[in-house]
């Protein structure tokens, strides 16, 4: 394993730098990780709207970072006082399918270490004393493998809630006592003589005593992964992007996660197809609305468009008659 050392808090240039590890970089190594933090931020998944999931004035109001990730899942709030890791395999078989429990065991055992007794559950986040204080997701194409998480170490609660939920003090005020319920910061768990940084280098010290390998980054790779970041993760297009309106929408939620349906019909034909959601999935979920399009808007037709593909490659533990029940 190869540490990659990066101090930006700057979440456009975080991510770009993913992405350049990922396709375009070659450090000669099975197995990069990061460890790093940004300004307070939105990190919305790869199939979500949004407009849908965001509090867009509060977030204008309090200059809040709003970056879309190349990966499934839900939105997450981040500050500097929160940490994220990723995992970068270039050695990826095709049959492995999405593995949220290999990458996660290291920071569980990295916790374990500490007395805090983490562990996963069965979709995608650590846990602590049954309050989740890590979500995960990744990221599969072409041989390669991205795995990046979240870890609430002091994470500003009260904004977390104000920067996601809509603008209505009743319903903050009951969103904040519900995330606190369902969520944990690791600092409850560690005292606090150990500030953020602390923690950075605690968690470091045990993820990396296997491993004595350090990259810095070059002026070089700096200028290439900031030409990345405006390019694509700073775009509007890529953050926002148009919302079409749809005559039809259709949602449900699964063990996998949340699937939305927006559908426009024209003479019982489906003409248009969006798919949105905090699901994960390793393929191209184009491939997807590119078979529905054209397809008549009734039960058999789409199983019957649906009968060659696999699915689960596309929609993470849910099943092929999951879809169809959510689309009609």
């Amino acid at each position: 394993m190869i540490y990659v050392e990066n101090n930006s808090t700057d979440p456009y240039f975080n991510f770009a730098l993913e992405y350049y590890l990922i396709n375009e970089k070659d450090l000669g190594d099975n197995l990069i990780f990061m460890f790093w933090r940004t300004n307070p931020t939105l990190m919305v998944g790869k199939f979500q709207n949004t407009i849908e999931e965001i509090n867009e004035k509060y977030v204008q109001e309090k200059c809040i970072n709003v970056v879309r990730r190349i990966t499934g899942g839900g939105t997450i709030y981040t500050d500097m006082n929160g940490w994220q890791y990723s995992f970068i395999t270039k050695n990826y078989k095709n049959d492995e399918g999405i593995d949220f429990k290999t990458f996660t065991q290291p920071i569980i055992d990295a916790l374990n270490e500490l007395g805090i007794k983490a562990y996963f559950n069965s979709r995608n986040d650590l846990l602590i004393d049954g309050k989740k204080f890590s979500g995960n997701a990744q990221y599969i194409k072409n041989g390669c493998r991205l795995h990046h998480g979240s870890i609430l170490y002091n994470t500003d609660v009260e904004e977390m809630v104000k920067s996601i939920t809509v603008a209505e003090e009743k319903i903050i005020s009951k969103g904040i006592k519900s995330v606190r319920e369902r969520v944990t910061n690791v600092s409850n768990y560690l005292g606090d003589n150990v500030d953020s940084l602390g923690f950075r280098d605690i968690m470091l010290k045990s993820l990396l005593k296997k491993s004595n390998k350090t990259y810095k980054l070059t002026e070089e790779d700096i200028k290439r992964v900031k030409e990345i970041s405006k390019e694509k993760f700073e775009s509007w297009d890529w953050n926002y992007g148009a919302s079409p309106k749809f005559n039809i929408t259709r949602w449900k939620r699964y063990e996998g996660g949340k699937v939305e349906f927006k559908i426009n019909v024209n003479k019982g034909i489906i003409d248009s197809c969006s798919i949105n959601g905090d699901f994960f999935g390793e393929g191209d979920i184009e491939d997807i609305t590119a078979i529905m399009c054209g397809c008549k808007y009734k039960k058999e037709a789409i199983n019957k468009a649906l009968s060659d593909i696999d699915v689960h490659k596309y929609f993470y533990k849910i099943t092929k008659e999951e879809i169809v029940d959510c689309i009609i």
